[in-house]
Parts: structure tokens; sequence; C-alpha cells
């Protein structure tokens, strides 16, 4: 390693390197314009026509959820083919939120329309239908991330890693332009293992929800993807986007998630003061580089994280290519691994200075070392 450039430990307890990244349908009938004391309606400025949903052909239902249908279209003025999401804001925000409400959505969608980077699905276009919003999205084949999720379907470990860099990246993309995403989740991912494509998707959706109420009282979001700040309803940066990324891993490479309970209490509680269990209690083969890079992305306060998506990139590919290579040709018995020296000094340490997730037993029974997807029924 070069000198005068920070190793891998010293990123990983993120006290060197780059500097914490800033945060930060039809046509709609007329807009009612209030007129201020003292002036007159003359100089009362009309509000500019949102864009208008009939430019988009609505073709087939591609998806749904609690908020929203997805359906495919085609933009008429370009024919483009798009997926056109209308989500129903009238149903979950009370009327005297719902004017904010649908301002943060237009502004988010159109900071969101400006990130141009190949792993973040593309803003097309966004706008207003009523009372509700739809936005209008680049169109691609793939799954989402949710379906490697489950026992006997998870990817290869190799694979998880590979996709954990792309994904820090483009969230460091995103945060460099001072966007945060706020709702990343296997769901939110689309994969097509095929082509090699790889797309985040909902920028510009998820911060609809935040600060916020629903009529049942909750945040919109995902509790069990959240970090402990964004759960508290403090004010959220990228380091935020870096911990629900880390809950991600976790999740893909044990098919169980760090926190998880049937009470909504218990688990925010879980979330802003238990340390996330080492991932390697679910899957002990997984190596002790990976498990420490879980650690930092899922600390509890933000300045102990990664301080940039960049960061936690170079770390994940350092991860493959000193622990996750191709076994290597057979050498003398007894020979030495060879390896990063910067790298060698964490595995001496011990888990209290590794981080805050101490190594415990494994739970009763064997654990559950996922099959190879291609097995999968």
């Amino acid at each position: 390693m070069a000198s005068g450039k920070p190793g891998f430990w010293q990123r990983l307890i993120g006290r060197a390197g780059d500097e914490a990244v800033p945060s930060e349908l039809s046509t709609l009938p007329l807009v009612q314009q209030t007129q201020a004391p003292g002036t007159s309606a003359a100089s009362v400025k009309p509000a500019p026509a949102p864009p208008e949903l009939h430019d988009f052909e609505l073709g087939a239902e591609i998806g749904r959820g609690a908020m929203a249908i997805v359906y495919k279209a085609t933009q008429r003025s370009t024919g483009r083919q798009v997926a056109v999401k209308r989500l129903a804001l009238s149903r979950e925000f009370s009327a005297e939120d719902l004017v904010d409400v649908r301002e943060r959505f237009m502004r988010e969608a159109r900071a969101a329309r400006q990130l141009e980077h190949p792993d973040i699905l593309q803003v097309v276009d966004a706008g207003q239908d009523g009372r509700d919003a739809w936005i209008a999205l680049e169109y691609v084949l793939g799954r989402d991330l949710s379906l490697f999720t489950k026992p006997g379907q998870l990817l290869p470990v190799r694979e998880v890693v590979q996709l954990g860099a792309r994904l820090a990246r483009a969230l460091h993309y995103a945060h460099s332009r001072s966007v945060v995403h706020r709702d990343i989740k296997p769901a939110n991912v689309m994969l097509d293992r095929v082509n090699g494509s790889l797309k985040l998707m909902d920028f510009g959706i998820a911060r609809v929800g935040d600060g916020s109420r629903t009529r049942t009282g909750l945040v919109l979001g995902t509790p069990s993807f959240m970090s402990p700040e964004q759960l508290a309803g403090l004010t959220v940066d990228g380091r935020s986007d870096l911990y629900s990324l880390g809950v991600l891993l976790y999740q893909l490479l044990t098919g169980v998630l760090p926190h998880q309970s049937d009470s909504m209490a218990r688990l925010m509680q879980q979330i802003a003061t238990e340390s996330a269990p080492d991932v390697r209690i679910h899957r002990p083969s997984l190596p002790e580089s990976l498990a420490l890079v879980l650690t930092v992305a899922l600390e509890k306060r933000p300045e102990l994280r990664y301080p940039s998506g960049e960061q936690m990139a170079r770390d994940l590919e350092a991860v493959l290519i000193m622990d996750l290579q191709a076994e290597p040709a057979a050498s003398e018995p007894g020979a030495a691994r060879p390896q990063d020296e910067a790298f060698a000094q964490t595995l001496r340490l011990t888990p209290e200075e590794a981080g805050q997730n101490r190594r415990s037993s494994a739970p009763a029974g064997e654990p559950h070392e996922p099959q190879d997807p291609a097995r999968a029924s």
C-alpha cells in the first residue's frame, strides 16, 4: 500500500479518507389563487402548469403497493416506454397535510430527475392528478432484490458484495448532489442478472412521507431498514442511506434482518439501542472483513459510520480482492496466504476493538448455509 494513503482499517473506522457527504396525472385543474391583502388580482401570477399525465398512454398494471399502482406506459411525445407510478396521496394523508406533501413530492421529483447514473432508475417526468400525484420512470426488466432474501434463493456472496459496492457508489453520486433516498430496501432495487443491470429505484418518492404522518400516525417507510436517527424523526443525511444499505446487505447474505420483532415498539427499541448481531452468527463461512464492513455501516451513531458511499464501496471491493477471490492454486503445505498489511492488522483486533458487534455463539441447531440459487426449486 502506497505511503500516505489510508489503509483498510483506517477507512473502516471512518477516521481517514473522504470528507462526509452533505445531506441535505390527467390534467390538473387550475390551482385556486389566494390574494394577499392590499394586492390586486392582476398582480397575482398564476402557478406554472404541471406536467400532464395525458402525455402517457397507460397500459397494463405491472405492480401495486400500499400507496401506489404502477403501469407500463408509452410517452406519446417521444414514443418511449416507461413505467408510471400513481400515488394515492389523498388516501394516506389528512387534508391539512396534503398540500405540503404534494409540494414536497414535486420538489423531490425534480431533484431526482437530475440524477443520471447507470445504477439509478431515471425519473422521466412527474406531476399531479387532482389531489394525488404521479411519476414516470425508466422502464427496465428484472426482479427486485426481495426475491433473493429468502432461504434457498440467496445470491452467491461474491455477487452480493459486488452489488453492494455498486449501490454504495450510486448513493455516493446522489448524496454528492444533495439527494437522500430515505427508503433503501431490497424491494427498491431492480436486478437483471442476465444483462448485469442494477437499478436503485424510487428516488423522488421516499421523502413524501418524511416529516408527515398517515392517518395511523406512522411515518412512511420501512422500519426494519431505517436508521436510528430516521426512526427518531431527526434530520437525516447520506449516512442514513448507508445504514439502510448495511441492513439490505445483511439480509441478502443471511436471509434474516439484523433486528426483527412482532412488536413495532420493540423493533424501534432494538434499532435505537441494540447492536446488530455479527453476521457470521447466521452464516459462519462469511469472511471477517465483510463482517467488519457491516459493523461500521450499522453503527448507531452516524458519525461512526462510513462518511460516504465511496468509502464503503472501496472497502467492499477490498473484501472481494482479499477474501472472496477464487481459491488459489495449491501451494506448499503451511504456506501463508498473502494479505494486505494494513488489513492484516484488523484480523488481530478483539471484538471490542473492531466495533460495536460482539460475536456470540450460534443459535441452537446447525446454521443455515444458503444454496446456490441455480439449484433452488
